[in-house]
């Protein structure tokens, strides 16, 4: 979320775009460039592999099971908010194919050298 909240000001929202309510995000996706869907596809991404690696990194056994455990959930949040703000084609694939389960891998695959390399 906080990349979310930082992203107006590393990339400016389009000119008469409200981004602070859904409504308002719902009324200027149309005015919105790709530059402005990078601060959220790194959101989903980073949130992903973060939250995969802690949770691989914590877990004694079945390492990867639970990183991707952990990027479906991740997942199923980002087709909820694909039904709640509709967004272009193109970021509804990239998003999906690329900031849920290849970040729940890579956190997985980390925190696997990780505890293999201490023990």
């Amino acid at each position: 979320m906080a990349i979310i909240m930082v992203s107006s000001h590393v990339i400016p929202p389009p000119d008469g775009a409200d981004l602070k309510t859904m409504e308002g995000l719902k009324a200027s996706m149309h005015l919105m460039e790709p530059k402005h869907f990078l601060m959220p596809f790194l959101a989903h991404a980073l949130g992903t592999l973060v939250a995969a690696c802690i949770t691989a990194f914590i877990v004694p056994k079945q390492k990867m099971v639970y990183a991707l455990g952990i990027a479906a959930w991740f997942m199923i949040g980002g087709v909820m908010n694909i039904f709640m703000l509709p967004s272009p084609t193109w970021f509804t694939i990239t998003d999906l194919a690329g900031a849920y389960l290849p970040m729940g891998f890579l956190g997985g695959y980390i925190a696997t050298r990780l505890t293999k390399e201490e023990c």
